[in-house]
C-alpha cells in the first residue's frame, strides 16, 4: 500500500470514528428559571471540576452533551445563588430533562474582613482589587481554549427612506438581520499575543458566508486593564478597578455572601460625574484573593457611546484546571441597543469558552486550600482562605521563558491533527485569525450536536425561512425582483449619491457618478461635463475587475477629453492587483490636490477665485500593486504621455467680487520665478513605492486576507524616475523620498496620528516640468478634503524640485476636556489639535497651528489655523469639513 492510500485510509478511518463518538453520549437539556418563573437568559452551565461548560439561551433552555456517566453541574447566573445539581447521564443520544430554578443571592451586610475607616467598606475591597490587578492580568501565561460563539441583530423598526432622501431597499425588513455562530480555536500568550482558528461557521441565509464573528475581539473586555477598548468609543472605558478609578467611581458594599468556602462581596458602582467614560453596576469580588468573580455593568449614552445607545456586558469567571490558584473566563455577553438614521434595533454576542489548557505565569504560587467557587453552597463558612501578599507573589519568577517555543511546536502538531472533521494549518507569524476552508460547509446535524446553547425559537424560525428559501433568493427571478427595485431612478440618487444598476445574479453593476460629480466649471474648460460611468464585474472567488470609460468635454475650449481605466484584481490573498488607464485626460498640476472639482466651481462662479491651474496629458499609465510580504506593500506604475499646456479660455462668473481678478492658468512657484510654462512635452516615467508595517497583524479568511494593523509605524520609501531620451521623453529626473506615518492611543487622553516625509531630487542636471515638482497639498479655501494636510499653504509657491521635509500631527482628544463643560458635554462635540510643518530651500520654515472641535451634528469637523513664515505670522484661517 502506498503512502496516498495510507493516507487515505486513516483519513477515511478517523472520519468514522468522529462519526461514531457522538452516539456514545448524552444530553442533558431544561430550563433554568429564576423564583417566579421567568428564564434567565445567558445563565451559565458547567460541570464541576472540568473546563467543560455551556450557556442558556435568551429563553433560559440550555442543553450539554457528555459521554454517559455521573457528574456534578453548577448552575451560576450573576447575583443568583449557584446551584450544584448531580445527574446521571445515560449514553445512546438519550436525552435527560433536568429544569433549574435558581433563587436570588442573599448578600448580608456583615463584617468583612478587609477594615477601614472609609464610609463605605467597599472603597477598601476595591482597594485591594486594585493593588492585585495587575497580577490577575498576568496570572495566565498562555492558554489554548474552545471557543463558541453567537451573534444576533435584529431590526424593531425600519424607515421608509433613509434623511428621507434615500429609499430603503425592499429586503430590510423588521426582524433578525443578521444570525451566525462559530466555533474556533483560540490561543493566548503574554503579554498580548491572540491567535485564533475558525474551525466551524454558519451564517443564516447564506450557506456560503462566513461569520465576522472573532473570539479574540472579547480579549478588549478585560477589566483588569486600565482602560477598555470595546470599539464603541474612541476614547475607551474606565474599568472600575483600574489604578485611578475611585477618580471616576462611587463605590457601595451591598452585601457579601457564601459561595461554598468563598467569601463573594457584591459591590455597587456608579460613575462621579454622569458623562465620564465609566460603567455602571455591580462587580463581584473574591474575598482573600481580591480577583473579579462576575461583572455585570452598563453604558449608556452618557459615557459617549459612538455607535450604540446602550450596552450591557456579563462576565463570569471560574478556577481553572490543574493545581494553581488560576481563574479564567466562563462566558461572556454582550447587549445593545441601537438608534440610527431612523433604524432602531438590537443584539447580542454570546461567547462560552471551555476545553482550556493553562500555562500559569506563577506555577510555584501554592493553590488554595479551599474548594473551588463551584463547590457546594454547604461548605462550612469558616474554611480558611489561602492569603498571599501582593510583595509574596511578586518575588516568584514567571515561567515565560520557552513559552514562544511552546507555542508553535503546538502549533505545528495542530496543523498534523484533524480538527472537527477539518484540515487545520498552522498559523503564521502576524496572522490572528485563520478561517479555515470549508468552514461553511457543516450540516444541521453537525451544529445540533456541536452548540453549546440551544437556539430559541426566534432564531430556529429565521434559520429555518432563510435557509429554506436561499435558493429561491438567489435565484435569478427573486433578483431581478428586487434589482427592479433597488435599481428604480430618483433625484436623490442623480443629485446626490450616483445611480447604480445591479445584475445581482450574474453579479455585475454599473455606477454613474452623481451631477455634481459630472458637471463642474473652470475658467480652462468653461463649462465641463464629464459623464463616468463604472461598470464592476464580481466573480464565484470574490475577486473582481472594472472599468471606467470617462467623456470628458469643455463647452468653452471645446476641447473632447475620453479616457478608459480599468482595474483588475489578481489575487485576494496576496493583494495584487493590476491597473490601466489610457486616453486623453485634464489634470491638476499637484495631483493630490484638496482642490475638487466642486470646491472650485464654487470658489470660481461666486468668489472669483480660480485656484485650480489644469493641463492636458495624452498616453497611457500602468500601475501593479503587491503584497509579496505580510506588512511589506509594493506598488508600481510605469507611465508616457505627451503633455499640453493650457490657457483659460473664459472669465464668465455669477457674481463679480470687487477688485478680484482671474489669475493666470500658469502656477506661481517660488522655485521658477520666471514662470511655470512648459509648452508641450512627452514624459516617460516610472515610481516604485515600498511601504513596510512592522508587526502587521492580519486576517487569513478563504476569500482574502485583510490587515488589521499595527502597533509600530509605516515605513515608506518612493523612487521616481524620469527616464530621457526613451520614446522622445523629454525629461530626466529622480526623486527619492522616505516617509514615517503612525497612530498612537494615549488612552483617556486621545488618540494622536502623525505623518512625515523627507525627500530630494538628486543631480544638478535634472529636466523636468511643474507638474513634475514634489507638491505638498496646500489649501485656500474654507473646505478641506483632509485635516492631515496643510490648510492655509498656496497650492503650488513652495512646489520643490530640491531637498524638503514635512510633517503633520493631529491629537484627538476624544472628548477629553469638553466633556468637563456642562453647557459643551450635551453637545457631543469632541476637540482636537493639529501642527503642520513644511521646510524647502525657498519656504524657509513654514508653520501651521490649529485647534479645533470635531463630531458637529456627528459628522462635522471646525478648525481654526495660524501660520508663520520663518518665524513671522503669516494668515489665519478657518476649515470645515468632515470629521468624525
Amino acid at each position: 500500500m502506498n503512502k496516498y492510500l495510507m493516507q487515505r485510509y486513516f483519513l477515511i478511518l478517523l472520519l468514522l470514528l468522529a462519526a461514531a463518538a457522538p452516539a456514545t453520549a448524552g444530553i442533558i437539556r431544561g430550563r433554568i428559571t429564576d423564583n417566579k418563573g421567568e428564564g434567565l437568559a445567558f445563565a451559565n452551565v458547567a460541570v464541576r471540576t472540568t473546563t467543560t461548560s455551556t450557556a442558556s439561551n435568551e429563553q433560559g433552555n440550555y442543553q450539554l452533551r457528555l459521554p454517559a456517566g455521573r457528574y456534578e453541574l453548577v448552575f451560576q447566573y450573576v447575583g443568583f445563588k449557584p446551584l450544584l445539581q448531580t445527574v446521571q447521564v445515560a449514553g445512546g443520544d438519550t436525552a435527560t430533562v433536568l429544569n433549574i430554578t435558581l433563587a436570588p443571592e442573599s448578600y448580608q451586610l456583615r463584617e468583612v474582613v478587609v477594615r477601614s475607616t472609609d464610609k463605605d467598606p467597599a472603597y477598601t475591597i476595591v482597594q485591594q482589587a486594585m493593588q492585585w490587578r495587575r497580577y490577575h492580568q498576568r496570572e495566565v501565561a498562555a492558554f489554548k481554549a474552545r471557543t463558541y460563539i453567537k451573534t444576533l441583530a435584529r431590526f424593531t423598526d425600519v424607515p421608509g427612506k433613509i434623511l428621507g432622501l434615500v429609499k430603503v431597499g425592499p429586503d430590510i425588513k423588521p426582524g433578525i438581520f443578521y444570525l451566525s455562530e462559530t466555533v474556533s480555536e483560540m490561543s493566548f500568550r503574554q503579554p498580548n499575543l491572540v491567535q485564533e482558528r475558525m474551525i466551524s461557521s454558519r451564517v443564516s441565509g447564506d450557506t456560503k458566508g462566513i461569520s465576522f464573528n472573532r473570539a479574540s475581539a472579547g480579549r478588549g473586555l478585560n477589566f483588569y486593564q486600565n482602560v477598555l477598548k470595546s470599539g464603541f468609543s474612541e476614547r475607551g472605558f474606565i474599568s472600575p478597578i483600574a489604578a485611578n478609578a475611585p477618580l471616576f467611581y462611587r463605590y457601595e458594599l451591598e452585601g457579601s455572601t457564601r459561595q461554598g468556602a468563598l467569601l463573594i462581596h457584591k459591590i455597587k458602582v456608579t460613575p462621579r460625574r454622569r458623562t465620564d467614560p465609566v460603567f455602571a453596576g455591580h462587580i463581584y469580588i473574591v474575598d482573600g484573593t481580591w480577583r473579579l468573580h462576575s461583572v455585570s455593568l452598563d453604558l449608556s449614552k452618557d459615557a459617549q457611546l459612538d455607535y450604540v445607545d446602550n450596552l450591557h456586558i456579563e462576565q463570569i469567571f471560574a478556577p481553572a484546571p490543574g493545581p494553581s490558584d488560576v481563574w479564567v473566563m466562563q462566558s461572556q455577553k454582550v447587549t445593545v441597543g441601537f438608534t440610527a438614521f431612523g433604524f432602531k434595533g438590537n443584539g447580542y454576542i454570546t461567547a462560552i469558552l471551555s476545553n482550556y489548557k493553562v500555562t500559569p505565569t506563577y506555577p510555584n504560587r501554592p493553590a488554595p486550600t479551599t474548594p473551588a467557587p463551584t463547590a457546594s453552597p454547604d461548605t462550612p463558612d469558616d474554611a480558611p482562605v489561602t492569603r498571599e501578599t501582593v510583595a509574596q507573589v511578586k518575588k516568584q519568577k514567571p515561567k515565560l521563558a520557552g513559552l514562544a517555543r511552546t507555542v508553535r511546536r503546538e502549533g505545528r502538531q495542530a496543523a498534523t491533527r484533524d480538527t472537527a472533521g477539518l484540515g487545520v494549518g498552522q498559523m503564521k507569524r502576524g496572522e490572528v485569525m485563520l478561517v479555515e476552508k470549508g468552514v461553511n460547509e457543516r450540516d444541521t446535524s453537525y451544529w445540533a450536536t456541536i452548540r453549546p446553547v440551544p437556539l430559541t425559537e426566534e432564531e430556529q424560525k429565521d434559520y429555518h425561512v432563510k435557509d429554506s428559501t436561499e435558493v429561491i433568493r438567489n435565484s435569478r427571478p427573486y433578483q431581478d425582483s428586487l434589482d427592479r427595485k433597488r435599481n428604480e431612478l430618483s433625484f436623490s440618487k442623480l443629485l446626490l449619491t450616483g445611480y447604480g444598476y445591479s445584475n445581482t445574479f450574474r453579479k455585475r453593476q454599473w455606477y454613474v457618478a452623481p451631477v455634481f460629480n459630472i458637471v463642474n466649471y473652470n475658467t480652462v474648460e468653461g463649462l465641463v461635463v464629464n459623464p463616468q460611468a463604472t461598470y464592476t464585474q464580481r466573480t464565484d472567488d470574490r475577486r473582481t475587475w472594472s472599468v471606467t470609460p470617462s467623456v470628458r468635454y469643455g463647452f468653452s475650449n471645446e476641447l473632447l477629453s475620453p479616457s478608459v481605466a480599468a482595474s483588475w484584481q489578481l489575487d485576494a490573498v496576496k493583494l495584487s492587483r493590476v491597473s490601466l488607464l489610457v486616453g486623453r485626460t485634464i489634470e491638476n498640476f499637484d495631483p493630490s490636490s484638496q482642490l475638487t472639482p466642486f470646491i472650485n466651481t464654487y470658489y470660481t462662479l461666486l468668489e472669483n477665485r480660480n485656484y485650480a491651474k489644469l493641463y492636458r496629458r495624452d498616453g497611457l499609465q500602468l500601475g501593479y500593486q503587491w503584497e509579496p510580504l505580510n506588512g511589506l506593500t509594493l506598488q508600481t506604475t510605469a507611465s508616457y504621455f505627451r503633455r499640453y499646456e493650457l490657457q483659460n479660455t473664459t472669465f464668465k462668473l455669477l457674481r463679480d467680487r470687487e477688485g478680484r481678478a482671474f489669475t493666470s492658468n500658469q502656477p506661481v512657484n517660488a522655485e521658477r520665478p520666471d514662470g511655470t510654462a512648459f509648452g508641450r512635452n512627452e514624459a516617460l516615467t516610472t515610481e516604485v513605492v515600498a511601504s513596510f508595517r512592522p508587526g502587521q497583524r492580519y486576517i487569513t479568511r478563504p476569500d482574502g486576507k485583510f490587515n488589521l494593523g499595527s502597533k509600530y509605524p509605516t515605513f515608506s520609501l518612493t523612487w521616481r524616475q524620469g527616464v530621457g531620451g526613451v520614446l522622445g521623453s523629454d525629461v530626466r529626473y529622480t526623486l527619492l523620498e522616505a516617509g514615517v506615518r503612525h497612530s498612537i492611543s494615549l488612552g483617556l487622553l486621545g488618540t494622536s496620528n502623525y505623518r512625515v516625509a523627507a525627500g530630494v531630487f538628486p543631480g544638478s542636471s535634472a529636466r523636468l516640468s511643474f507638474m513634475d515638482f514634489r507638491h505638498f497639498s496646500g489649501n485656500r479655501t474654507y473646505l478641506t478634503e483632509d485635516f492631515s494636510k496643510f490648510q492655509l499653504l498656496d497650492y503650488y509657491r513652495f512646489s520643490t524640485a530640491d531637498k524638503f521635509l514635512e510633517a503633520h500631527y493631529n491629537h484627538h482628544f476624544n472628548g477629553f476636556l469638553l466633556n468637563k463643560i456642562p453647557l459643551l458635554r450635551r453637545l457631543h462635540w469632541q476637540e482636537v489639535a493639529s501642527l503642520n510643518y513644511l521646510t524647502t530651500p525657498t519656504a524657509n520654515h513654514y508653520l501651521e497651528l490649529g485647534v479645533g472641535v470635531e463630531h458637529i451634528f456627528k459628522v462635522l469637523r471646525a478648525d481654526f489655523y495660524t501660520s508663520l513664515q520663518s518665524g513671522q505670522r503669516a494668515g489665519t484661517g478657518v476649515r470645515v469639513g468632515i470629521g468624525f
